[in-house]
């Protein structure tokens, strides 16, 4: 009856990790620290060596995830799985063609506008330093912007041109669709119907590896995770782009459907959107100063509305997680996946954030019983028990103690 108040064992591992002095736990942490480092190189190669595959089923796993949501939906009007999985999936093959034959031409045909059209931008943006640097002089100001243009003339020129024919380089190779292309868009549309029929299925034998205790939370943190992070996204980068491209258009900024686009597509990762309109804005200040104003006015206005008035009843807290550990996420995720790892990068942080954080609470937790179960009755078994098992090894046990003990 005694033993039901005492706490429960606590794990081996917890227990040696207590009984270490602070030295000896940096020493641990400094010894596991490089195998991390190895473990996360030997994934980045391994990645590497499957990349083709391992983006065909990672990009068919978060389409099929995102699709999932409508397919519920229709599951619980009353639609079998099997024919709501038809019916999303044709829907998104239609919006995908939709926008293949729209939108993607436009904006390849403006891209290569575009590129044409720097060494003119270029021009333009030294005669209008020449004259601003002109009218500072006028005005007796120790201002002097001959270095600047030389800049632009010489090593920045270059630079941008050499990004921007890259950039357009890969969209015109991602556009074009060579054999091993087709192959694997195909997979991915397989996989990605596939998954859609039988993804829980498919989630439920990866899950049963982990602990009977884990799987259910790890299944509701990796959820909410995806779905908060993704779908919030994907709804923020709809409006921004829309609303830019809307008012580019109507205000006739030069390229303002490739601009809004890039915003827009940019505002996908978390600082995208901030960073597109510098890049926008810089582009359009090659070409004229006061159109660059309105894209900037413009595009800070739309981002404020959309990130404090939509952002926040469309997200709600999306991550918990702190700006810095948010850009870090980032870094890795490019270092180790390129752009998928990029757009996997926050939900799996939030993932890691969750785990670490149910481990610290599950901790304390188990300290603080162990305090509990140490006062009243429980301190007095656990003194008594420590003079009986001493007094027991002299073949004596006190007469105190021995009158007071409980008959069982």
């Amino acid at each position: 009856m005694i033993e039901s108040g005492l706490s429960k064992p606590k794990n081996k591992l917890v227990m040696w990790w207590d009984s270490l002095t602070v030295m000896s736990r940096i020493l641990a942490i400094a010894l596991v620290a490089p195998l991390a480092v190895l473990n996360a190189w030997a994934f980045a190669n391994i990645f590497a060596y499957f990349r083709s595959l391992l983006v065909v089923v990672l990009f068919a796993s978060l389409l099929s995830f995102l699709l999932n949501y409508p397919v519920s939906w229709l599951e619980k009007r009353g639609l079998g799985r099997t024919v709501a999985a038809i019916l999303v999936f044709l829907l998104a093959l239609v919006l995908l063609l939709v926008a293949g034959v729209t939108l993607v031409p436009l904006a390849l045909s403006q891209a290569q506008q575009l590129v044409a059209r720097l060494p003119e931008w270029f021009d333009s943006a030294q005669r209008q330093l020449l004259g601003l640097d002109q009218y500072f002089e006028s005005l007796g100001w120790p201002v002097n912007l001959d270095g600047l243009i030389l800049q632009i003339n010489n090593r920045l020129k270059e630079q941008l041109q050499f990004i921007a024919g890259r950039i357009l380089n890969l969209t015109l190779d991602v556009a074009v669709f060579t054999a091993a292309k087709v192959l694997d868009v195909l997979l991915t549309v397989i996989s990605m119907f596939y998954l859609l029929q039988h993804g829980y299925e498919v989630w439920d034998s990866l899950v049963g590896w982990l602990p009977d205790q884990v799987q259910q939370p790890f299944s509701r943190t990796v959820s909410r995770s995806f779905q908060n992070y993704f779908i919030g996204q994907i709804i923020v980068s709809s409006c921004v782009a829309f609303g830019l491209v809307s008012i580019f258009l109507v205000l006739k900024i030069p390229f303002g459907l490739l601009f809004g686009l890039i915003v827009g597509l940019m505002a996908l990762v978390p600082f995208g959107c901030s960073a597109g309109i510098i890049l926008v804005t810089f582009l359009t200040a090659l070409r004229d100063i006061g159109g660059a104003a309105q894209v900037l006015a413009v595009s800070v206005v739309v981002q404020q509305i959309v990130e404090n008035g939509i952002a926040p009843k469309v997200l709600g807290s999306v991550t918990g997680l702190n700006p810095f550990w948010v850009f870090i996420a980032i870094l890795t995720g490019a270092r180790v996946g390129g752009l998928l790892g990029v757009i996997i990068a926050i939900p799996m942080a939030v993932v890691i954030k969750e785990a670490l954080e149910t481990v610290r609470s599950v901790r304390k937790s188990g300290i603080e019983e162990l305090e509990d179960s140490t006062d009243g009755s429980s301190l007095l078994h656990f003194l008594s028990t420590d003079v009986m098992e001493s007094s027991s090894e002299t073949g004596a046990i006190s007469p105190t103690l021995q009158s007071e003990s409980p008959v069982t």
